[in-house]
């Protein structure tokens, strides 16, 4: 269920992602990468999953800080992926 649970929300945060347009430069590249980030965990193979989830853990504090304000739909999905990996002891 874990799994799943966590495809489901990535796959949300993707869609977000791809519709969110009023951010800065710095946001937008954080955006950018967490994409790239989440693209690579959706394409992994279970065993692999491990580490691409630990490498976005700081990218996700970096995002939810830096958009807080301004996307607030955005940064409940983004927290939302971030106490499921934390959950998960990632």
């Amino acid at each position: 269920m874990y799994d799943q649970e966590l495809r489901n929300l990535l796959e949300k945060l993707r869609d977000e992602i791809e519709n969110t347009h009023s951010v800065d430069e710095k946001g937008r590249e954080l955006l950018r990468e967490l994409d790239a980030d989440i693209h690579d965990l959706l394409e992994r193979s279970e065993g692999e999953k491990d580490q691409a989830r630990f490498s976005m853990i700081g990218k996700l504090q970096d995002a939810i800080e830096q958009l807080e304000v301004s996307h607030p739909d955005l940064t409940a999905i983004l927290s939302q992926v971030s106490a499921i990996l934390s959950n998960a002891g990632i």
